[in-house]
């Protein structure tokens, strides 16, 4: 009897070790809130450095107003080369909405500025540093009856301030560069434009993100009325599991369960510990099913994950499909939605940058004048042109302008000139021949003639050819 009595209580110990091993199991995964904190310090460190990074003196992303230029991967565009801005907006689109597809609303989760800024006011200033509220607890507002908070709460405000100024200052790097913004800094009299504008911006951040908090991202962001078009059951999105839970919900999102006992089984596992919650930045109850509130944080997974973790289960709330969670079905990444904006995503590329490969780094329009021709002495026919230069490059260019495709055509009233970075010069050619070109008594003839215009300094990278129009009167005209 001893020996059997030694014999359960270790079967017993191992027993009480399998279920704290299994414990350990679900609760040492790396919660999705530590993951997104990472994900938010990579985007903030890339929003702030990216403005400083140039190549060859150009600019990541710059959209300047005030030099009239797009900057791309450090290539200029002057404006009248704006074509890549639809190509932009689409790629920007269609991105947000290919994430969407897959991921649900990971972009509001895990990328959005305002989900950012949020976390940095409610999590990191007010929770982490002031100890105003419980980072797992976002449904209390702190309690401002005592002084104590209330000097908390103040300190939090001014502290949130300085990063909205820095916030919005970041915006406009990205269309006035860091180093015409501190330049502008230095003589505040001649900029207050600039400088009412970063406050503007600054003040809208603290409204937003200390009063308006997550009501922006349910009544006024659009991008929560577009998800639920892009959602289908293979999409990946926070889900509670009915189906180990139990049905806390009615058909008419009427909430039926408030404490254990009212579960219909008694092998449903929530334990109606409200935990998912209390955490939910946008006060939804994620067992109600999908609502467009949700941001797909994984919050309530985490909440779930650490409950369910201590009874030795996975969580009931997953970062899943409707498919793998209620039909058993395995999730489908590569599916007809997936393929289709993958194929739009790779052609919107694709044309960017055959369209940014087309890139001239000079800029040329020529006008013909209004009289079409005029005859000279020893039958010498004249056109005249304006012609319209701009320098896009980023120093002063020498330019130089000569026929390609027709000797007899010479040109005069040119000469080789300088031109400084992003400057217009306006110049009256004059194209000439003396030479029989077209034997025709009835009528004058077009003849199309190839400028070609180019750097001195750089004559294979800094050239462009145009087509000129040469008007030839008829011939009865050159013998009168």
């Amino acid at each position: 009897m001893q020996i059997i009595r030694l014999l359960y209580i270790e079967l017993k110990k191992s027993y009480k070790g399998f279920i704290m091993n299994e414990k350990n199991e679900f609760l040492e995964k790396t919660p999705y809130r530590y993951k997104r904190y990472i994900g938010y310090m990579i985007a903030s460190i890339v929003a702030l450095g990216l403005p400083f990074i140039r190549i060859d003196g150009n600019h990541i992303f710059l959209l300047s107003f005030d030099k009239k230029q797009l900057h791309l991967l450090g290539t200029a565009f002057d404006m009248q080369e704006l074509y890549l801005m639809p190509f932009l907006l689409m790629l920007l689109f269609l991105g947000i909405f290919a994430v969407t597809s897959l991921g649900g609303r990971a972009w509001c989760g895990w990328a959005c500025p305002q989900t950012i800024f949020r976390v940095i006011y409610r999590d990191l200033i007010e929770s982490t540093l002031l100890g105003l509220r419980r980072i797992k607890n976002k449904q209390k507002d702190p309690d401002l009856s005592k002084a104590e908070n209330k000097t908390k709460k103040v300190i939090g405000l001014i502290l949130w301030t300085c990063l909205s100024i820095l916030a919005a200052s970041n915006f406009l790097w990205f269309f006035v560069p860091p180093e015409d913004f501190f330049a502008y800094l230095q003589d505040p009299a001649e900029h207050l434009f600039l400088i009412g504008f970063v406050l503007a911006i600054a003040a809208f951040l603290v409204y937003d993100i200390v009063f308006l908090k997550e009501d922006f991202c349910i009544y006024i962001c659009p991008y929560s009325r577009v998800q639920s078009v892009l959602y289908d059951n293979d999409t990946y999105q926070a889900i509670y599991s009915t189906n180990r839970g139990g049905t806390i919900y009615n058909d008419h999102h009427e909430k039926i369960i408030f404490k254990v006992k009212d579960l219909p089984e008694p092998t449903n596992e929530c334990t109606t510990c409200e935990s998912c919650v209390t955490v939910c930045p946008t006060h939804i109850d994620i067992r109600k099913g999908l609502q467009l509130e949700c941001i797909n944080c994984l919050e309530c997974v985490d909440a779930c994950t650490t409950v369910m973790g201590k009874l030795g289960k996975p969580s009931l709330v997953q970062w899943s499909s409707t498919n793998q969670i209620k039909n058993n079905i395995p999730t489908k990444i590569i599916r007809k939605s997936s393929i289709m904006y993958f194929v739009a995503l790779v052609v919107v590329i694709g044309l960017l940058f055959v369209m940014g490969g087309e890139k001239e780094y000079m800029l040329l329009n020529i006008n013909k004048t209004t009289q079409l021709y005029k005859v000279k002495e020893n039958n010498l026919v004249t056109n005249n042109y304006v012609l319209l230069f701009q320098n896009t490059e980023s120093k002063v260019m020498t330019y130089e302008l000569e026929i390609v495709d027709n000797p007899d055509i010479k040109i005069t009233r040119f000469e080789s000139f300088s031109l400084s970075p992003g400057k217009l010069a306006k110049k009256v050619i004059i194209l000439e021949t003396d030479k029989i070109l077209v034997n025709d008594n009835t009528k004058d003839t077009p003849i199309t003639v190839t400028l070609k215009a180019f750097a001195k300094e750089d004559p294979t990278k800094v050239v462009v050819f145009r087509k000129a129009v040469f008007i030839y009167p008829r011939l009865d005209k050159l013998q009168q």
